[in-house]
């Protein structure tokens, strides 16, 4: 069976040099966060890219993101956005969000992004609450590992029909594949991946995308 070629140092240097159009902005913030204790958490730069280009190929203008950190996701889907386009983006951590706010006013898209601060599963909530409820075209989950599930029910809810779910660090560092590995941020991950196997409100693709990316279309 033909398998996907592992990328090598080499290769993957390769892959960024004839690919990836970062803008500035995007480079200057990736260097900060990697100064960073957490580093680890910001998304790659390519998979990025493929994310703003997902924004543009759906034609979304309502985003809704569940977890920021220091922003490197949040303002490269802003920037794939039209003007009148919006982001809700949501965390829990001021000093995190404090960055990406720097860098969203430094990308110019200040004006497209509503932050709200709180437990993601409450904001969501809160939401739908608001009559949010099938409104966004497009979602990005990039959080605690514990709560996917639940960011994920609550989540496909505020998607309209044929709305697309992007859902990220699905193979956990390669982790979900260990059946001796059950912490609970791992279980979490593979129990929803499991779930996503045979969810008939969904279409989905697991692509091997830095550390695992699930697409998920919702039925309408």
């Amino acid at each position: 069976m033909s398998k996907n070629l592992a990328l090598s140092d080499t290769l993957y240097d390769y892959l960024l040099a004839v690919s990836l159009r970062e803008p500035e902005v995007l480079r200057q913030l990736r260097d900060e966060t990697g100064t960073y204790p957490n580093a680890l958490m910001q998304i790659a730069p390519e998979q990025g890219q493929f994310m703003a280009l997902l924004v543009r190929l759906t034609g979304a203008r309502r985003i809704l993101e569940v977890g920021v950190f220091t922003g490197y996701s949040s303002t490269t889907l802003a920037l794939a956005l039209p003007p009148e386009g919006r982001l809700t983006a949501l965390d829990i951590s001021e000093p995190w969000t404090a960055v990406a706010k720097r860098y969203w006013e430094k990308a110019g898209v200040t004006d497209r992004v509503e932050l709200r601060l709180g437990p993601a599963l409450d904001t969501l909530e809160r939401l739908i609450g608001e009559g949010r409820a099938g409104s966004y075209d497009l979602a990005f989950i990039d959080a605690d590992k514990e709560n996917y599930d639940g960011y994920y029910e609550k989540t496909l809810e505020l998607l309209r029909p044929g709305g697309l779910l992007l859902i990220d660090n699905i193979f956990r560092g390669g982790q979900v594949a260990d059946p001796e590995i059950q912490d609970p941020g791992t279980a979490a991950i593979r129990a929803l991946n499991e779930k996503l196997h045979t969810d008939p409100r969904v279409d989905i693709s697991l692509l091997s995308v830095a550390d695992g990316l699930t697409l998920a279309l919702k039925h309408s």
